[in-house]
């Protein structure tokens, strides 16, 4: 334990220093200076400071002031010493932040049992700082466990519906990724960035509810089979809403609402502008982007441009402008996660 004295009479710091080494377990360090010690103690871990009253600026007072407002400081013992019939002095210093005061001449033994008091506080404080730290690296390791269950629940259920949709797992990682750039783009931060990216590869998990002679029909849908295939939206917001998990309530939202459109003609609530959840305005760019580029039972893939094209030319009638704006800005990064996550079948760009 380290035990700080401040004493400008040299004879006054042997006396103390001399106690304070007979007590096991403590290192005394001391200053005739008490501006050189009050630094040394502010950019150091001190476990109990004693310091003098009457000393050249700054005074024992001033001392524990500057000490106390100092950060991490405020639970440090500090004992003051002074001569006994100073009481106002006493009052300002427990004003100030000492916490117990000997008297001159110091007497050894009391000296020893207060000093031997103080540590022992300072030893508590440590056990709780120590305890506390514990238990927030436990609620941290838990924390992390919990969000690691609900990313394999999110991933498995995104591969369910991958046995059903012609669409590949390629296509849900591409439109994830995505989604996080078009997200960090508008200036979400890094926690938002990551839901997104988690959530995103639901968006489609309601196609489980599909029939196969409609998701997977090689031509164009007749109006009536496109009102069921519309349905996978709600259906995909029912499987997920009421999960307790953040990831997957987030994974309804996203599955209910990245078909609606910003002028209000998109499906199933017909939602426009600002009404759909931001996180759907997203995601709506990165999955039609990604649509369109993949070659599925009933198109070829389109040239990367002419996507490009159909994206910008989308904003503001079927696509959030801010969030176009956000897509169109980060051109190479795109490429980049194109070609990251790139079917094998498919050449390079």
């Amino acid at each position: 334990m380290k035990v700080v004295i401040v004493d400008d009479t040299q004879i006054n710091i042997t006396l103390m220093q001399a106690l304070v080494n007979r007590i096991d377990g403590c290192q005394p360090i001391c200053f005739t200076e008490s501006a050189v010690g009050l630094q040394w103690c502010i950019d150091n871990e001190p476990d109990l400071v004693i310091v003098d009253y009457m000393m050249p600026a700054p005074d024992g007072i001033e001392f524990i002031q500057r000490f106390r407002a100092a950060p991490g400081k405020s639970e440090v013992p500090t004992l003051m010493v002074t001569a006994a019939h100073e009481k106002e002095v006493r009052y300002r210093a427990l004003e100030s932040g000492a916490n117990d005061f000997l008297t001159k001449p110091v007497d050894r033994i009391e000296f020893t049992s207060r000093v031997k008091n103080m540590l022992a506080i300072r030893q508590s404080h440590l056990v709780l700082a120590d305890r506390a730290d514990l238990l927030a690296a436990e609620v941290r390791k838990a924390t992390a466990e919990i969000r690691a269950r609900e990313r394999e629940a999110v991933f498995r259920l995104a591969r369910a519906a991958e046995y059903r949709d012609p669409e590949t797992g390629a296509h849900i990682h591409r439109m994830a990724h995505y989604s996080r750039l078009i997200a960090a783009g508008l200036g979400l931060d890094d926690v938002q960035q990551e839901l997104i990216l988690e959530a995103a590869p639901m968006h489609d998990i309601g196609k489980l509810g599909t029939p196969d002679l409609i998701l997977l029909k090689p031509g164009k849908l007749t109006p009536e089979e496109f009102a069921v295939m519309k349905q996978h939206a709600v259906i995909g917001w029912e499987i997920l809403r009421d999960s307790t998990a953040q990831t997957l309530q987030v994974a309804a939202e996203i599955a209910h609402s990245h078909h609606e459109k910003h002028d209000g003609s998109g499906y199933p609530l017909g939602l426009s502008g600002a009404n759909i959840p931001l996180f759907g305005r997203i995601v709506a760019i990165a999955d039609v982007f990604d649509a369109l580029t993949s070659q599925r039972p009933y198109k070829p893939a389109w040239e990367f441009d002419k996507a490009w094209d159909f994206v910008a030319a989308g904003r503001g009638t079927h696509f959030d402008p801010a969030c176009v704006d956000a897509f169109l800005a980060q051109r190479d990064a795109v490429i980049a996660i194109r070609e990251q996550f790139r079917d094998p079948e498919e050449p390079p760009l």
